[in-house]
């Protein structure tokens, strides 16, 4: 349990809350981009304990959440070719896209399938040679060297079956359109710890520069939490703008190299579509020519027709930061995890399902 009960301690989170009450006198709004950041704050009631100074809102930094409509309904028209088997992580099967969903088409009959990582998904077109695997790439800079490195691997062992959906995105580009967009007036930002575990500190040194918004990594245990908010908090106050890094234990300002290495040999930027945000240019991940026949959408034809939206979801709204669940009239009625309209409720890490399970807004 070490490294897990030392970031739960109650004497320390006290002199922590202690401390940022004590120092907190301009009013600020702090986002958390990440969707695990957000169940540790509902979870642990953290933003109950803040001073009145201080408010958080929560950003699009939930995968699953952000992943547009035209994108799922890609994934589940892939679902419909009978020779072809969907490798998904767990969090997709609920997910409606326009009309149906992933879990809908199983309860049909088509052959889609939970793994938990991409060498599940390399054996499974291994064990099954006169199908086609087509595992869907969904995440951010955290898991994409994965993915990278699963289509070098089907490449080495010349696994010509194994074709992968590249739905990735990348985190800075996007905070820089939130931020252009000016819809929340920001004064701190809770930097991504997976992400930051792979890209490292200094992709978040625009926000400052550019924006002077203090910026601070932080972990995802509670005092990890409030560490952050605490070093937030003291930027304001003294008027500084810098990135700074809470998880040490995790990241280095360089990130990890080999993971970039593996990134940039396998994809390359590209745009992408952001649910509530739209098309933000060199946000998502396109797999280089080079390994071009590993690319699903290249290698079947297919024609999920146009996107719709659920009436009256205001997911985008959330990601954005604009309005939080309690704003919408489906949560918690039509709305639930157990029968989700839309995908914050839908994922572990949605601002949705947080806000339900720990009592937010109901």
């Amino acid at each position: 349990m070490r490294f897990i009960t030392e970031f739960r301690r109650s004497d320390l989170a006290k002199g922590l809350i202690t401390q940022i009450r004590h120092r907190s006198r301009t009013p600020a709004r702090f986002m958390e981009f990440c969707g695990g950041h957000t169940v540790t704050i509902f979870r642990y009631g953290i933003r109950q304990v803040l001073p009145a100074t201080i408010e958080m809102v929560s950003g699009p930094g939930c995968p699953i959440c952000v992943t547009a409509n035209a994108d799922l309904d890609k994934a589940i028209a892939f679902a419909q070719i009978p020779e072809v088997i969907i490798a998904t992580f767990g969090d997709m099967l609920k997910v409606p896209g326009s009309h149906t969903s992933l879990q809908e088409l199983k309860a049909d009959g088509a052959d889609v399938r939970m793994v938990y990582s991409t060498s599940d998904a390399l054996k499974m077109a291994e064990e099954n040679p006169t199908k086609s695997v087509v595992f869907l790439g969904i995440g951010f800079e955290t898991t994409a060297p994965t993915v990278a490195a699963s289509i070098l691997q089907a490449a080495d062992k010349r696994i010509s079956n194994y074709y992968v959906l590249s739905l990735h995105k990348l985190c800075p580009p996007v905070i820089r359109a939130i931020l252009d967009a000016g819809e929340v007036r920001l004064h701190g930002l809770i930097c991504p710890g997976h992400v930051s575990t792979i890209i490292g500190s200094h992709p978040w040194e625009f926000i400052a520069r550019d924006y002077g918004i203090p910026c601070v990594v932080s972990g995802f245990e509670p005092l990890d939490i409030l560490q952050c908010v605490a070093m937030l908090v003291a930027q304001v106050e003294k008027g500084r703008s810098e990135v700074e890094i809470a998880y040490r234990r995790g990241v280095r300002p360089e990130g990890n190299q080999e993971a970039l290495r593996l990134m940039e040999r396998v994809f390359e930027p590209g745009p992408a579509a952001w649910r509530g945000i739209g098309e933000v240019p060199d946000s998502g991940l396109k797999i280089r020519t080079e390994y071009q026949h590993f690319n699903a959408e290249l290698a079947f034809d297919i024609n999920p027709g146009p996107p719709s939206q659920p009436e009256g979801c205001i997911c985008g709204d959330i990601l954005r930061g604009v309005k939080t669940p309690a704003d919408c009239r489906l949560f918690g009625k039509a709305c639930t995890p157990q029968y989700p309209v839309g995908p914050c409720m839908v994922s572990s890490e949605g601002s949705c399902a947080a806000y339900y399970n720990y009592g937010e807004g109901l």
